[in-house]
């Protein structure tokens, strides 16, 4: 029976005293939660309170039920795509996480090995541990010898050594320690050996648990929302004060036209009557400058793009994320599997006379057999038809370089001494073919030392001089500032008393030059992303040497005056010395979790959206702080649920994608209030001025309720589907605090709406455009004209705002559902000329009624050319 482990009985006891290795997960949001939420935002409160005062209007049989029912739909719709949205990426999310949570575990019980779920260990269970596994809890090793990666817990690269625990050793006073050799710790990864670790503690009271509970932050508010604050608050006092000039434009006109405003107020039925109608009117015009429209098309366009974006790899897990990845100032990112390919490559072998090879395949004969051998038989990795089962990162390294190359007939390996510290080496004594000899592997800097020849290209033995030695050393400095870590391959022909090498006598068989190679689509994705304003900080557990060497090859670092801060250094500066300095960062080597967490505080101290990727525990709370986290694909369960987006292939150019759907979605959402609030503008304009200049009613009710659904719903579907361009990668990063209507956006509302006001005004007061139309004694054709040349205008007006150039069909190939919906507004009006009658003030025209209406629709296009010619020349001055 085996000495370590529980009973059934006893691991029964523990877990209904200490419970299970379960964590709790943190609270997540229902359909329901965030559909909630959604009816919070600043325009849907809006919309819910003129609806409100429209249900009490039609109850009290002065409302429209058709207005009512249309502000309904709006809100109904705006939020249940948002919501249905958010929930089925989240669910979608919910998946990957179960996927990866489903690890079994060997435990002693009752002295058999057994397989338990994760979930099912206890406190004092004995968990057999192997290479390749994921360590399940917090505890210490009570058998064998194991190296451990503990980068998803501190960052570090460096494999961690754990040794059995002494009989008396306590688990303390619950500091956090990682460098302790007996403990062990959830989340890390066995690399190499075999051993039985205690459960000390296990689910929310392991570090890895503490780091779960920690995302339960409240989060700021996102930059859009914000800018949709301010628009709220702005479009509801125009709104409001519109609505109520208008009601009091409209009962001094109708004083007015008493003839006696005496009289007139003291004539109480037709006062209240008129008082009815004008506030009647007063809503609508409230109404109509609400933009509606406008959360639905947030939700489409999101909803649209995460579709797209998932399919780069991309999964958006929160709205809000690809909302703020659009307005990005500052991005603080991983170096491994981000920057780089997260893996080791050789990438050249050098002999002792300096001759470099840059692939296996190219090495002469006797230098390619000893390398195949060096890497199979000097190994602590298991070994399978001459090739590499697990091994670390090293090791897998060499693996693919050898790739499927095999030798005819294999050495049988005597003896192996692993690496060790101490001696930076290991060795194995191979035998075969009636030979005898070691091989050995190590660092240069120790192995060189005790060689005396090396093995030349056609496989003979040569003197290898103290020069020669010299010339290798300096070679190994010059690749060591590009990053590439050094491996040495030695032979020594004799037999080896004891467990070290000689300290003299090695033949050199090569100089293996290993790196972690920058992706070459990260370089590019990182210069546009430089380009579009946002400042990239690489942030790595790397030496400063190294982190230098690839900052530079990735091009973060290009200019004498850029930044390089190790973590020593950081912490020996204050927060105003940060905050001024922080601009010319670009690498913050030897990092620990907290400047991770310090950084982002402070950037958003200083008003910046800042961006966090990680992929590891430590991590965390640095992606769930940030503006918008980055989680890795391959990365921990716990940093992909803090973080709002997913990168599900840990590459960087992913999250340059992420970026550019961001601002796509935020200049589409631009277009989408251009287009919708030229048209609200107009319309209070036209409603405000006409009692003054005798207009009775220039646009009915039911008109406004047409031009309504027009601007709001279907125009969203139209923008909803705008492409997302490299140039949009060229813009400055909009301020987190500027408003989302930007001066070059007023000023086409602005010329917009009074163009649109203009034509009005022509349509009622001017004789000659009367005279276009045939006469009848209410004007009928003529009104008829003045409402589709509005709606056309709208139309015409939506291709003027869909570009900010002078070619009004740019990209229209990759948004035909553009052209599909304002086909279908000119349709609807067309045949609403011939069957709306009485009820929207219409009747059917002649072709060259229909003549003046295209002209006048398609004028405003002209007028937004010069426009747009003017403020194009005025730029380049």
């Amino acid at each position: 029976m085996n000495k370590f482990g529980l009973t059934t009985e006893e691991a029964s006891k523990a877990l209904s005293e200490q419970g299970n290795n379960a964590l709790t997960q943190p609270p997540r949001e229902t359909f329901w939660d965030k559909l909630w939420e959604n009816f919070k935002d600043p325009i849907i409160r809006i919309l819910i309170l003129a609806l409100l005062v429209n249900v009490v209007f039609v109850y009290m049989g002065h409302g429209d039920w058709i207005e009512t029912m249309g502000i309904f739909l709006a809100i109904i719709l705006a939020t249940f795509v948002s919501t249905y949205s958010e929930y089925s990426n989240e669910n979608a999310f919910q998946k990957l996480q179960e996927e990866a949570s489903r690890i079994r575990c060997k435990v002693w019980r009752d002295g058999e090995p057994v397989e338990l779920h994760i979930d099912d260990i206890v406190v004092g269970d004995a968990v057999i541990l192997e290479a390749g596994d994921k360590v399940p809890v917090d505890g210490i090793l009570l058998d064998g010898d194991v190296k451990l990666d503990q980068a998803a817990l501190n960052g570090e690269s460096k494999e961690a050594h754990k040794l059995i625990a002494p009989p008396d050793f306590t688990w303390g006073d619950g500091t956090i320690d990682f460098l302790d050799e007996h403990k062990l710790f959830r989340g890390s990864v066995v690399v190499e050996g075999q051993g039985i670790m205690q459960a000390v503690k296990i689910g929310d009271s392991s570090i890895y648990g503490q780091l779960t509970q920690e995302l339960k932050d409240d989060e700021r508010d996102s930059p859009l929302k914000l800018k949709l604050k301010g628009l709220a608050h702005h479009i509801s006092q125009f709104g409001y004060a519109g609505g109520v000039l208008i009601a009091l434009a409209v009962m001094l006109h109708k004083a007015y036209l008493y003839g006696d405003f005496g009289a007139y107020f003291a004539n109480t039925p037709l006062l209240l009557s008129d008082l009815v109608q004008a506030v009647i009117l007063g809503i609508i015009i409230i109404v109509m400058a609400m933009p509606e429209g406008l959360p639905l098309m947030i939700a489409i366009v999101s909803s649209l793009n995460m579709k797209k974006m998932l399919r780069d790899n991309v999964l958006v897990r929160k709205l809000v994320g690809i909302e703020t990845a659009g307005s990005l100032n500052l991005l603080f990112t991983d170096k491994t599997g981000t920057i780089t390919k997260g893996k080791l490559e050789v990438v050249r072998f050098i002999t002792g006379d300096r001759q470099e090879y840059p692939a296996f395949d190219v090495l002469p004969a006797k230098l390619k057999a000893f390398t195949y051998q060096n890497v199979v038989l000097n190994t602590s990795a298991a070994v399978s038809d001459g090739a590499m089962v697990g091994g670390n990162m090293t090791e897998r390294a060499l693996s693919n370089y050898v790739g499927s190359y095999r030798m005819e007939e294999m050495l049988h390996r005597d003896k192996f001494i692993p690496f060790n510290s101490a001696n930076k080496y290991s060795w194995a004594a191979v035998s075969g073919n009636g030979e005898r000899y070691c091989l050995a592997k190590g660092a240069p800097e120790k192995l060189i030392l005790q060689t005396s020849h090396y093995w030349d290209a056609e496989g003979n033995r040569q003197p290898l001089t103290e020069e020669m030695k010299k010339t290798l050393d300096d070679r190994m400095l010059e690749l060591a500032a590009d990053a590439i870590r050094m491996l040495a391959l030695c032979t020594y022909e004799s037999d080896i008393e004891g467990d070290e090498l000689p300290a003299d006598g090695l033949t050199l068989v090569g100089i293996l030059g290993i790196r972690d190679e920058v992706r070459p689509e990260a370089i590019e994705a990182i210069a546009e992303v430089q380009d579009a304003g946002v400042q990239i900080v690489m942030i790595t557990g790397d030496r400063r040497e190294t982190a230098v060497a690839i900052a530079k090859d990735a091009g973060l670092l290009q200019r004498p005056n850029e930044l390089v801060w190790t973590s020593a250094e950081l912490a020996e500066m204050s927060d105003e010395q940060v905050k001024l300095e922080l601009h010319k960062l670009r690498v913050v080597a030897r990092a620990l979790p907290m400047d991770k967490s310090r950084l982002v505080r402070l950037a958003q101290e200083m008003n910046l959206v800042v961006g966090m990727t990680g992929d590891g525990v430590n991590d965390s709370p640095a992606l769930k702080k940030a503006d918008v986290g980055f989680a890795m694909g391959s990365g921990t369960e716990v940093a992909k649920e803090a973080g709002d987006i997913v990168i599900l292939d840990d590459n960087f150019l992913s999250i340059k994608q992420a970026i550019l759907y961001g601002r796509t979605i935020y200049n589409s959402i631009c277009k989408f209030i251009v287009f919708q609030l030229t048209i609200n503008f107009s319309a209070v304009a036209i409603n405000f001025i006409a009692p003054f200049i005798g207009i009775d009613k220039p646009l009915t009710i039911t008109q406004i309720l047409w031009i309504n659904l027009v601007m709001d719903t279907l125009a969203a579907l139209a923008f909803g589907g705008e492409p997302a361009l490299e140039k949009y990668l060229r813009e400055k990063p909009k301020d987190r605090s500027a408003p989302i209507v930007s001066k070059k956006m007023l000023s086409t509302i602005t010329m917009g709406g009074v163009y649109m006001t203009f034509i009005a005004i022509l349509f009622y007061k001017s004789s000659y455009v009367d005279h276009l139309f045939r006469n009848a004694p209410d004007h009928i054709y003529t009104y008829t004209g003045f409402f589709c040349t509005y709606i056309f205008m709208a139309v015409a007006n939506g291709f003027n705002v869909r570009v900010s150039g002078l070619n009004l069909l740019e990209h229209i190939d990759k948004n035909k559902g553009f052209l599909n919906v304002m086909a279908l507004i000119v349709a609807i009006q067309v045949l609403l000329t011939y069957v709306g009658g009485r009820i929207l003030r219409t009747t059917p025209l002649n072709l060259h009624e229909w003549s003046v209406v295209v002209l006048f629709g398609l004028s405003i296009i002209v007028v937004d050319l010069l426009r747009k010619s003017v403020c194009q020349m005025l730029e380049k001055k």
